[in-house]
């Protein structure tokens, strides 16, 4: 499995890089002349194997970021020479179809290289906005349940909080679930980005614990699976000493309008001996609303068939990148967004910060605002 996970990354950056050269190539015709279009080639290649050595002999730390930033460059290179050659394909059936060329061919390839170049940095621009300036998705939802009121759940998901996400990303949180007048907020995993070195460097258990002071029912969270590569116990005394109650295999009861409310929250699977769900239900009365928080949403099918209310779930980043949003979507029954399957509600987050790199495309970080009422 190992081996082939490598493969089909090696032979994704070399259709990159070769992808990303070609498309240099073009930019640069009109002023690369003699070798320099085939040096620019192969320089790209060497840049790419390079840093996929230094990182697969782990040379410095977060190697993978700089595998990750790469790859996304020759991605925008990629997208912007699409988006440029369908602008020249729709300029060429315009004019061919009201015969009318009022460009001469130098002007159309310089206007079509400044549009590359405008195109090449907006991505960019954009990729980063949707990583770091979340948006808010309200949805309302009501259970075949006995409930008094309504219950105000904050979720998010996939903070990956380390050195590119931290003190200002949880004080923007505080500051959006207050203003959205939440009762309590859950993060259904990747809390960390695997370890707590940036959380302890740069004291962000203050940010947290205001945070956490800010919700009148609390924060619950679970373990996802970056907390759980090697500093599960670090991890997960760092969120409960700022505050954050963990359900790691466990359940546990909130009184809202004097009325019980049971939460679950399950291990991520990278936890071989996590507890099964049906067994977490057996400890709960199943008469009142159950919420549950599972970081992955590969159980979704299974769950839908249990008394279950809400689950709520993330670790899929709606694929971050695009095209990768289709992949989430074609493996997942519910790869993001909201649905009601059988009897239950369940919502997949696309995570409130990122993974590896601070881009986002075709996705955008967020965070789910549920009315949850009952009959």
């Amino acid at each position: 499995m190992r081996y082939t996970f490598f493969m089909t990354i090696f032979v994704l950056l070399q259709l990159f890089s070769l992808g990303a050269g070609l498309s240099l190539r073009w930019w640069l015709e009109p002023w690369a002349t003699g070798a320099l279009p085939t040096a620019l080639m192969v320089i790209i290649f060497v840049i790419t194997n390079g840093l996929l050595l230094l990182s697969v002999k782990r040379a410095f730390a977060n190697s993978y970021r700089w595998v990750s930033g790469w790859m996304l460059v020759m991605h925008f290179m990629i997208l912007t020479a699409l988006l440029t050659s369908l602008l020249y394909s729709g300029y060429w059936l315009m004019i061919s179809v009201f015969e009318v060329n009022i460009l001469s061919p130098d002007r159309i390839a310089f206007g079509l290289r400044m549009f590359a170049m405008i195109v090449f940095i907006g991505l960019f621009i954009f990729a980063l906005y949707s990583a770091y300036v979340p948006v808010i998705r309200k949805k309302t939802i009501s259970i075949d349940k006995p409930m008094t009121g309504q219950l105000q759940i904050a979720v998010a998901s996939d903070l990956h909080i380390g050195q590119l996400f931290g003190s200002s990303a949880i004080d923007r949180l505080r500051r959006l679930v207050v203003q959205s007048q939440a009762d309590i907020l859950l993060m259904p995993g990747d809390i960390m980005d695997d370890d707590t070195k940036a959380f302890k460097k740069y004291h962000m258990e203050k940010n947290l614990t205001e945070l956490c002071d800010s919700l009148p029912y609390g924060v619950y969270a679970t373990l996802g699976n970056h907390d759980l590569y090697g500093h599960e116990q670090p991890i997960s005394h760092s969120l409960r000493s700022a505050g954050v109650q963990l359900l790691n295999d466990d359940v546990c009861q909130i009184l809202y309008e004097g009325e019980p409310i049971w939460l679950i929250g399950r291990f991520d699977n990278h936890k071989r001996a996590r507890v099964a769900t049906t067994t977490l239900l057996a400890q709960v009365n199943t008469d009142g609303p159950i919420i549950l928080l599972d970081h992955r949403p590969s159980d979704i099918v299974e769950h839908s068939q249990l008394p279950i209310d809400l689950q709520v779930s993330g670790h899929t980043h709606n694929g971050q990148i695009f095209p990768a949003n289709f992949i989430v979507k074609a493996i997942n029954r519910l790869g993001y967004g909201y649905e009601t399957i059988g009897h239950g509600h369940f919502v997949v987050s696309s995570g409130y910060g990122f993974w590896g790199i601070p881009f986002r495309l075709g996705s955008r970080s967020e965070i789910w605002l549920i009315t949850l009422s009952g009959r």
